[in-house]
C-alpha cells in the first residue's frame, strides 16, 4: 500500500483505513475508505485522467475543490468530478476520453418523477468552513434553526488542510493552534447545539426567485430549502494563470496540492515549483517539505512576496530559493509536466531575454490569488432574500479573519431573525478589521544584546502582522505586543517586569512562524540556541551536525545538536538545542532542510514551442483567440463566448472569466466598457434526473 501514500508525517496522524480494490481502465488498484477517486488515482501513480475531445490534450486535476471539471472521469459509466466523488469497492473508473455516451437504459424500466421535498429553516449557511461554523455556533446559542450545507465529507473547509499554527489573536480565533485542530474544535462546538443541522456531501446549486435555495444531497436527492435568512460562507476558488503548457497534468492549484497532501496523505509530487508568493503559496511550500517533497523554488512576479514575511523566511532558511520579479514562461512536457521555465521580468512585466532558467520538476503549483465564491449572495440580493456573506465569500483574508467574520455575521443574522442580540460590540469590529489587514511595515531585524548569565529570546519576526500567541504563553509576562493593535512586533520587556527569562520554551513552540529562538548564555563557552523544528522526531538526533541559517536563509555555519525533545506540551514540534559560536548565535533562525543541489537549474533552458496558453480550460480556448477578438473591437464577453465557446464549459466560466477580464485590461480596455458574461441560473452542474427526483423500478 505504500506507492505514493505518505506513511509517516511530522504533524498528521496516519490512520489504518479499510482497503479495497477498484478498477482503472480495467486494471485493479487499491483504494481506501473515505478517499476520493482523484486521491485514489494519485495514490496509484495516475496523473492523467483523460483527454480533451477538442484537441486530445491530456487532462488532470486543477482545483480539487469541485469548482472546475478538469478532473472528470467515468465512474461505472457516469461522468463525475473525481475530486468530489468517493471511490467505492469494485467501481469501474475510465478516463474521460472524448465525449461520453449515455449509459444504456433497459426498455422495460419505468421512471417515476416526484416533486422535490422542501425544508424551512431560520438560516441556511452555505459552507462548513471557519466562517460558516463560527456563525453556526453563535446562532446555535440563540436557539435559531440552522442548516449548514457543505459539499465535502467533513467539516472545516480549508482548516482541515492546515498543519501549521494560526496567526491572529489567541483569544479571538485560536491563534497558536494548528488549523486541523481548530477544525475539530469548531465542529465540536457547533454540534453541541441541537437547533443546528448539518448536511455533508451536499451542494447548493442555485438561489431562485421564490427565495428558495436548491440543494443536492449526497449526489442523489434534490431539495428546496426555504430560509428566512441566507448566510453565504462558501469560501473562495483559486485563480488560474495563462502560460504555455498551463493545462498539462501536473499544473494545478496550491489548494489542490494541500488537499492531496494534508487531507488525503498522498505524496502527489516528487519535485515542484510554486508560482505565487502569497500566504497560500508560501505555506504550500512548507507543507511540501514536511511531506518529503523537494521544492525547487518559488516564483513571484512582484518585487516582494505578498504573504507574511515569516512564511517567506521559513522557506528561505529551509533551503528554498525565492525568485521575486520573475514569472513562469512555460510548463514543459508532452502529456505531463517534466520541467518548468522561468525568467526575470522588468518594470513593464516583460520577460528579460537571457534570464531564462529551466528546472526539472513534475509539478507546478499555481497560487496567484483567490476569487470569492459569492454568486449565491449576489443572486439572493437580486431576488430579495435577506442575505449575508462571511469569510472569503465576503472578503479574501486569512482563516483567522474568517472565523471572526463568521462570529460577527452570526450576531447580525440573529438580529435579522428578531433575536435580542444588540449591536455588534465595537471591539469586535476593531478586532475583525485587524485580522483582515494586510502585512504592514517591515523593520530591520533587531538582535538583542548578549547577556552573560541569562537566557535571551530573539524574535525573528520583523513585519507588522496580526499575531500575539507569544504574549499569552510567557509565564513571566516578558513579551509585549500592544493589546490595542496586535500587528506590532513583539518586544522583550524583562527590564520593565524585573523578571528574567526562565527558558520554558513556550514562546518557541507556540510561534506560528517558527520565528522565536532562545540563546542561553548561562554557562561558560559557546551559548546554546533553542529553536523549533517541525519535521518529525526521527529527523534529528543528539550529536548530529546541522547547517544553521539566518532569517534570510544565509548560511551561518555547521553546529552540533546537543538535545532534541518532542513532548505533548510541544504539540508535535521538535525543540532542538544546538551549541553555536557566540558571534552567530543570535542570528540563527533555522536549520537547513533541503540541500542547494535540489534547486539547481538545468544546464540549458527549455523553450516550449507550442503556443498553448489556455484561458478556457473546459473548451480549450487560447489567449491568442481571445486577444484577436478583443483587438477586432469586441467589448462583450458574451460575444467572445458565442465565437469561441469560452465560458460555455462545465465550470460555467468560473475559471476563464477573470482571465478574459485580464486580457481586456492588458489591451487597454477600461473595465466599465466590458459587458460581463451572463451568469448561469445554476452555479453547479446537476444531472437532470436528480432535479426530477427520478427513481428506477
Amino acid at each position: 500500500m505504500a506507492g505514493y501514500r505518505i506513511l509517516a508525517h511530522p504533524i498528521l496522524p496516519v490512520e489504518e483505513k479499510y482497503a479495497f480494490t477498484f478498477f482503472w481502465q480495467g486494471e485493479p488498484m487499491k483504494g481506501l475508505a473515505g478517499e476520493t477517486i482523484a486521491s485514489a488515482l494519485f495514490a496509484n501513480g495516475v496523473r492523467t485522467f483523460g483527454h480533451h475531445p477538442k484537441d486530445g490534450a491530456a487532462l488532470g486535476i486543477f482545483c480539487a475543490n469541485g469548482q472546475c471539471a478538469q478532473c472528470t472521469v467515468l465512474a461505472d459509466g457516469l461522468a463525475v468530478k473525481s475530486c468530489m466523488t468517493l471511490v467505492q469497492p469494485g467501481i469501474q473508473v475510465e478516463p474521460s476520453d472524448g465525449l461520453p455516451s449515455l449509459p444504456p437504459v433497459a426498455p422495460s424500466s419505468v421512471a417515476e418523477m416526484k416533486p422535490p421535498p422542501e425544508v424551512a429553516v431560520d438560516c441556511l449557511i452555505i459552507g462548513g468552513g471557519p466562517a460558516g461554523l463560527s456563525a453556526g455556533v453563535e446562532l446555535g446559542k440563540l436557539g435559531a434553526s440552522v442548516l449548514v450545507v457543505d459539499d465535502k465529507h467533513r467539516l472545516g473547509g480549508k482548516l482541515v488542510l492546515q498543519t501549521h499554527r494560526f496567526f491572529g489573536s489567541i483569544n479571538a480565533c485560536y491563534a497558536g493552534t494548528r488549523g486541523i485542530d481548530i477544525a475539530t474544535r469548531l465542529e465540536e462546538e457547533v454540534r453541541q447545539h441541537a437547533s443546528v443541522d448539518i448536511w455533508l456531501n451536499s451542494i447548493a446549486v442555485a438561489v431562485y426567485s421564490d427565495q428558495k435555495v436548491g440543494v443536492v444531497r449526497d449526489g442523489r436527492e434534490y431539495l428546496g430549502v426555504k430560509p428566512k435568512v441566507l448566510l453565504v460562507a462558501a469560501g473562495a476558488r483559486e485563480k488560474s494563470l495563462a502560460f504555455r503548457g498551463n493545462t498539462l497534468p501536473g499544473v494545478y492549484g496550491a489548494g489542490a496540492f494541500q488537499t492531496l497532501v494534508n487531507r488525503d496523505l498522498i505524496r502527489c509530487a516528487d519535485r515542484l515549483l510554486i508560482v505565487g508568493g502569497g500566504n497560500v503559496g508560501l505555506i504550500a511550500g512548507y507543507h511540501a517539505l514536511q511531506a518529503g517533497i523537494q521544492v525547487v523554488g518559488l516564483v513571484e512576479a512582484l518585487p516582494e512576496c505578498g504573504g507574511y514575511k515569516v512564511h517567506q523566511d521559513k522557506l528561505a532558511r529551509f533551503g528554498v530559493p525565492i525568485y521575486t520579479s520573475h514569472t513562469v514562461l512555460s510548463a514543459n512536457g508532452e502529456n505531463h509536466v517534466e520541467s518548468v521555465t522561468i525568467a526575470a521580468i522588468d518594470a513593464n512585466w516583460t520577460p528579460v531575454p537571457g534570464t531564462e532558467r529551466t528546472f526539472s520538476c513534475d509539478t507546478v503549483l499555481i497560487a496567484v490569488g483567490l476569487d470569492p465564491v459569492n454568486e449565491f449572495f449576489a443572486k439572493a440580493v437580486e431576488f430579495g432574500l435577506p442575505a449575508f456573506a462571511a469569510g472569503d465569500a465576503e472578503e479574501i483574508a486569512e482563516a483567522s479573519a474568517a472565523m471572526f467574520s463568521g462570529k460577527i455575521v452570526g450576531l447580525k443574522v440573529g438580529r435579522a431573525l428578531g433575536y435580542e442580540v444588540g449591536e455588534v460590540p465595537p471591539d469586535w469590529i476593531r478586532t475583525g478589521e485587524i485580522l483582515k489587514s494586510k502585512p504592514g511595515e517591515t523593520q530591520d531585524e533587531q538582535l538583542p544584546a548578549e547577556a552573560d548569565g541569562q537566557i535571551i529570546p530573539v524574535f525573528h519576526c520583523s513585519q507588522e502582522i496580526p499575531c500575539n500567541p507569544c504574549t499569552s504563553v510567557c509565564p513571566q509576562g516578558n513579551i509585549y505586543i500592544d493589546p490595542d493593535d496586535i500587528r506590532k512586533v513583539p518586544q522583550y520587556i524583562s527590564e520593565r517586569t524585573g523578571k528574567e527569562c526562565i527558558g520554558c520554551e513556550k514562546c518557541v513552540t507556540v510561534c506560528p512562524g517558527l520565528a522565536v529562538t532562545l540563546v542561553d548564555y548561562r554557562k561558560a563557552g559557546d551559548p546554546i540556541v533553542t529553536l523549533a523544528f517541525e519535521f518529525g522526531k526521527e529527523a534529528l538526533r543528539k550529536g548530529d551536525v546541522v547547517t544553521v541559517l539566518d532569517t534570510a536563509g544565509n548560511v551561518l555555519g555547521n553546529v552540533r545538536v546537543v538535545q532534541t525533545r518532542i513532548a505533548r506540551a510541544t504539540d508535535r514540534t521538535m525543540v532542538v538545542k544546538v551549541q553555536a559560536p557566540r558571534e552567530v548565535a543570535r542570528q540563527i533562525a533555522g536549520i537547513l532542510v533541503q540541500q542547494a543541489e535540489v534547486s539547481a537549474p538545468m544546464e540549458q533552458y527549455v523553450e516550449r514551442l507550442t503556443d498553448d496558453m489556455i484561458v478556457c480550460r473546459c473548451e480549450r480556448v487560447t489567449l491568442g483567440e481571445i486577444k484577436e477578438i478583443i483587438q477586432a473591437g469586441s467589448r462583450d464577453i458574451n460575444e467572445i463566448k458565442a465565437l469561441t465557446r469560452a465560458g460555455m464549459g462545465a465550470c460555467g466560466g468560473k475559471t476563464c472569466q477573470p482571465l478574459i477580464l485580464r486580457a481586456f485590461r492588458e489591451a487597454g480596455v477600461p473595465a466599465e466598457e466590458v459587458e460581463l458574461n451572463v451568469a448561469r441560473p445554476l452555479f453547479v452542474e446537476v444531472p437532470l434526473g436528480v432535479f426530477a427526483g427520478l427513481e428506477q423500478r
